[in-house]
């Protein structure tokens, strides 16, 4: 990234963070998690001790970061290294983002920038200026890549609450700052689970590894009674209206499906786990050592800010995370798909200047579609 591009875009995030502090959220237990922040065209900096909401402050304001990262785990000592640190617990945190989810609307607004000569073009295996293979992609994602997203972690909500029964005032949902949602759970029964007792979390969240048996089916002489009924809680009960659709044709199906014998019911079942099953990055999950973006900071992939979503279904990303000035900006752009910000339609633009406001230049520069000009 060119020097003029890395002192816009530090201007840009430190006034954020001179105006908008307050959005910040300051985690509970401060003093026992582990801090970390990135500068732009530099490493990661972690191991970071910090006692209070001035202290962090202070960090923001003295090194001005791309990206601010705190531990959902507690430790006794979380500015040592992680083997001395005296792991305690973790907060349960899940990632849905919509490049997990496989939507065929990615192709329509993913770009191809080319690591070699910089050419620009729409969704492409290689550059198709010199050739060459070493493309980097970048997703300026849509309105279904939200609203897919929004579906997993309500999926991921109900489970949390029916299956797991955790507390609906625990679980904090929260705009990733780019292609997805990050849900929080605190003060769960799961705080002290380790890395492998969350991999089983996340196989059943996901509803991984399912057998036939755990819904009826044998491999002989399977009972009907057995199958599962329709107002079943669990999985039982969401395989059950998934596969039956209606109480009037349970009866029908199960027969179906007994006939159609063992290895096709565990087909029946992948085919459900996919669309039925909690798409998370079960990763995230399970590492207990994981750093996370911190709420209210600004997730440096696209400039817009980790915030959290206290109404799911109205949350707007594209209104309500972007908090950069409308103060005009001129630059050098080249994205060829259109975006929209704060209600105002962007692009696409073809190695144009043009004028367009502070956070919508930040957005592109995030993206490497536009340079400072």
């Amino acid at each position: 990234m060119k020097e003029t591009d890395i002192k816009f875009l530090e201007d840009s995030f430190k006034k954020y963070y001179f105006e908008h502090f307050d959005l910040i959220s300051v985690p509970e237990r401060t003093s026992e998690r582990e801090f970390g922040y990135q500068k732009f065209n530099s490493g990661m900096i972690r191991h970071i001790s910090i006692k209070n909401d001035k202290e962090l402050h202070l960090l923001f304001m003295q090194n001005i970061p791309s990206d601010v990262y705190c531990s959902n785990a507690y430790y006794t000592f979380p500015n040592l290294p992680m083997n001395e640190k005296d792991w305690k617990e973790a907060d349960l945190i899940f990632d849905i983002d919509a490049k997990d989810l496989n939507l065929s609307c990615r192709e329509n607004h993913t770009v191809s920038i080319c690591n070699e000569c910089n050419e620009v073009s729409k969704n492409s295996e290689h550059c198709l200026k010199c050739n060459s293979i070493k493309i980097e992609k970048k997703s300026l994602p849509c309105k279904n890549c939200i609203d897919s997203s929004k579906t997993e972690v309500s999926k991921l909500s109900e489970v949390l609450i029916d299956d797991l029964a955790i507390a609906k005032e625990n679980i904090y949902v929260y705009f990733s700052g780019n292609e997805g949602f990050h849900v929080y759970v605190y003060d769960s029964q799961f705080q002290q689970i380790g890395s492998r007792e969350r991999s089983e979390l996340t196989d059943y969240i996901m509803f991984n590894a399912s057998i036939p048996e755990t819904f009826g089916m044998k491999r002989f002489k399977p009972n009907r009674s057995s199958f599962p009924d329709f107002n079943e809680k669990g999985w039982r009960g969401r395989f059950s209206k998934h596969v039956f659709c209606s109480k009037s044709k349970r009866s029908k199906i199960i027969s179906e499906l007994i006939v159609n014998g063992y290895p096709a019911f565990q087909k029946t079942i992948d085919d459900v786990a996919e669309k039925i099953g909690v798409k998370i990055d079960p990763n995230v999950t399970m590492d207990i050592h994981r750093i996370f973006r911190l709420p209210g900071s600004i997730n440096s992939k696209s400039g817009l800010t980790k915030i959290r979503c206290k109404n799911l279904t109205e949350f707007d990303p594209y209104i309500k995370a972007s908090f950069l000035s409308d103060d005009s900006v001129e630059v050098f752009a080249n994205c060829p798909i259109e975006f929209c910000l704060k209600n105002k339609k962007f692009g696409p633009y073809t190695n144009e200047k043009v004028t367009i406001p502070i956070f919508a230049a930040v957005y592109m520069i995030c993206k490497k579609l536009a340079t400072i000009a």
